[in-house]
């Protein structure tokens, strides 16, 4: 492909990102999404497409009216303030996006009007009851046998009952359709589990008809003929995809929308993945639009013990994280710690483990010491002395091989493969130090030009793995390149070691990319840091001296109360007791044959066939078992994921829904029948022995 960037012949490439609900500011979770395909944008300019990046906000629903109105702010007040907040971190996390587009955004609304309109007249579109239940946060509607446990089969929430006047979507004229073109597509759909579960859950089984329009809240776009109803949230926020490229219903499309429809990729979380690869393609069918090449479902970024949830209290937010690491290091460890096709896990913990190993110390440290020898040894000129050794041509191979395989994995998007190949480059350069030992050559004047030449390879490797760095740490890489005197390579430049010019001289002074953390230190400053904010939280609820001293007092005969009912035997702890009926004893050979160990469960998902129970990959040891248990209603898979658990591991085998379970994770139970997983009190390694 050709890699001027002013000809006129570049591929176009269009990316997009969902569009983030404005119901409340995004966790690093959600700014993830943001910083992948900025990665994935990024790199595809480097191989010399033409990329339009496409990212925005999704401003309608009755969750926001909800929200604004306990905020006592208009809906169009609220979601200006959210939209700002989300593109203040996208702009914070250094994100390469060309257009942010709003939903409120006003042609936005007038295309949504015109394709309700046409969808309506063309009778794919017919007015009707909705009679069922509805989840608010998901803003979707479910029949009762599509609840789990009576609740929201998407987040677990309670559901609404409704009953409205309302618009429908006739799904099934085009799901045929659909079917075909998954199928004859293999690539729409990724990863292929995603494809699967649109496949087995819904499409096959029958799509039902859409509710389109809304009548019992007035904060959406009117529907143009017939003004009471809103339209479905989906209906508008998925057409932003062509809105924002300034396609016309009335087929006066833009420039923008002849040149980059139908997009090249949709980055999306897996948890709308059906609204993306059913809904979305039909809509598209319905109005003769071309379909998306591919929608990719990324897994979530869960912090260690499940899904981020501000209820939970376990929310992180970009902003924090750049406050105590960086913009970069955010970047790196976002990306690098997420699978393709499995959930990452965040935690302060992993953060400083990543930016004392592998930022400050595989790659800052060794630019900074490669810097630091080119002075001390040759007043900071670098050249290719020429005396070559065996032991080069390895270091040489690696880093070319490296360039190839970071190329594979981009197309595969497989960013964090991609991101271990470069890493791999700045491994690899290291341990060249080790082999070569400069500082034994320097005391030798006759070994001079192998020294000098072992300081070029060095250079010209962390060149190409620096400016290979520019999709993921762009900061990172201008500030490696400037220390070297080293101009970016692109990717054609990559494919020859050696082009680093012989004379030049890096930096006087080489800056410190990334300094260690020491993690008590930071832990320390992070409680300070939420302490600081209880305290603020109190203060805007209106806690004053008073109050506190009234609740102190209050605290105080509370507790006076407690202790007197104590000494009387009448504690309140008794009355939550639970007496069960005994069975009968046994002897300790026979307690003896359970064997009872600690697990880490690390991949959790609910069985389809089942109701009730969830399929645990359970760590114990150095081995890892498949354990159902039936307590789905009480956990999320992604609660479940990185908690350590109490197994009996030594229990017979046993099928439960077509499916093998190979243990028994302890659960106590209340009266009501209420499970809670048993956990170690204190910190435990996998496989320890519960005795």
């Amino acid at each position: 492909m050709c890699q001027d960037q002013n000809c006129q012949c570049k591929k176009p490439y269009y990316i997009t990102t969902a569009i983030a609900y404005t119901s409340g500011k995004p966790h690093i979770g959600n700014t993830y999404e943001i910083v992948l395909a900025d990665s994935i944008a990024r790199y595809k300019r480097e191989q010399g497409y033409d990329v339009r990046f496409q990212t925005g906000t999704d401003e309608h629903g009755q969750k926001i009216q909800l929200k604004a109105e306990a905020a006592g702010v208009t809906p169009q007040q609220f979601v200006d303030d959210v939209a700002g907040e989300i593109k203040r971190i996208w702009d914070l996390m250094n994100t390469s996006y060309d257009k942010f587009i709003r939903t409120t955004d006003k042609d936005h609304e007038a295309q949504v009007q015109k394709i309700f309109k046409k969808l309506y007249d063309q009778g794919d579109i017919y007015k009707g009851y909705y009679e069922g239940m509805y989840c608010t946060p998901c803003e979707s509607f479910f029949t009762e046998s599509q609840l789990v446990d009576g609740k929201c089969p998407d987040c677990g929430r309670e559901v609404q009952p409704v009953r409205e006047e309302a618009y429908f979507f006739k799904m099934s004229k085009y799901a045929d359709r659909l079917i075909e073109h998954i199928n004859t597509h293999p690539e729409f759909i990724q990863p292929v589990a995603r494809k699967n579960e649109m496949m087995n859950n819904f499409l096959l089984p029958g799509l039902q008809d859409l509710c389109v329009s809304r009548t019992s809240f007035t904060w959406g776009i009117p529907v143009s003929f017939d003004p009471k109803h809103v339209t479905y949230v989906w209906l508008d926020a998925l057409t932003n995809y062509i809105t924002g490229l300034g396609y016309d219903c009335d087929g006066n499309h833009g420039e923008l929308y002849k040149k980059y429809w139908p997009a090249d990729l949709h980055l999306i979380g897996k948890d709308i993945i059906r609204f993306h690869t059913i809904y979305w393609p039909i809509f598209l069918m319905a109005l003769d639009v071309p379909l998306p090449k591919q929608v990719f479902g990324h897994p979530w970024l869960l912090q260690g013990d499940g899904k981020m949830s501000k209820s939970r209290g376990n929310v992180l937010y970009a902003d924090t994280l750049v406050d105590f690491f960086g913009v970069d290091a955010v970047r790196y460890f976002v990306l690098h710690e997420m699978p393709f096709d499995n959930d990452g896990v965040i935690s302060w913990e992993l953060m400083v483990e990543r930016m004392n190993s592998d930022l400050a110390n595989i790659m800052g440290n060794l630019v900074n010491r490669t810097i630091s020898m080119s002075n001390k040894y040759f007043g900071g000129v670098v050249t290719d002395a020429g005396a070559a050794e065996e032991i080069d041509e390895d270091l040489k191979t690696v880093v070319l091989n490296a360039v190839k395989k970071v190329d594979a994995k981009m197309n595969e998007l497989r960013v964090a493969d991609a991101l271990t190949e470069i890493f791999n480059i700045f491994r690899r350069c290291n341990k060249y130090i080790d082999e070569t030992t400069p500082w034994t050559l320097a005391k030798d004047g006759a070994k001079k030009d192998r020294l000098a030449t072992v300081l070029y390879n060095l250079t010209e490797a962390i060149t190409i793995g620096g400016s290979l760095l520019e999709s993921f740490m762009p900061e990172t890489s201008a500030k490696i390149l400037k220390q070297l005197n080293a101009k970016k390579r692109t990717l054609p430049e990559m494919d020859r070691f050696g082009l680093y010019p012989s004379g030049n001289k890096v930096t006087e002074k080489p800056e410190i990319l990334f300094a260690r953390i020491d993690l008590k230190e930071l832990i320390a400053k992070v409680d300070a840091m939420h302490e600081a904010e209880a305290a603020k939280a109190a203060e805007i609820a209106g806690a004053s001296a008073q109050g506190t001293a009234e609740a102190t007092e209050k605290k105080e005969k509370s507790t006076g109360e407690m202790a007197e009912k104590a000494i009387d035997g009448t504690s309140a702890q008794e009355a939550s007791v639970i007496d069960i009926e005994a069975k009968p004893e046994i002897t300790y050979d026979d307690f003896a044959k359970l064997q009872f160990q600690v697990g880490e469960i690390i991949k959790c998902e609910a069985v389809p066939k089942s109701r009730k129970l969830l399929c645990s990959q359970v760590k114990i040891g150095s081995q890892v078992k498949q354990i159902l248990s039936g307590i789905k209603a009480y956990y999320s898979p992604e609660e479940m994921v990185g908690k350590k658990v109490m197994v009996v591991v030594n229990l017979k085998p046993a099928k439960l829904a077509g499916m093998i379970s190979e243990g028994m994770l302890l659960c106590a139970e209340d009266v009501e029948g209420n499970l809670s997983l048993m956990i170690p009190e204190k910190e435990m390694p996998s496989g320890a022995e519960i005795c």
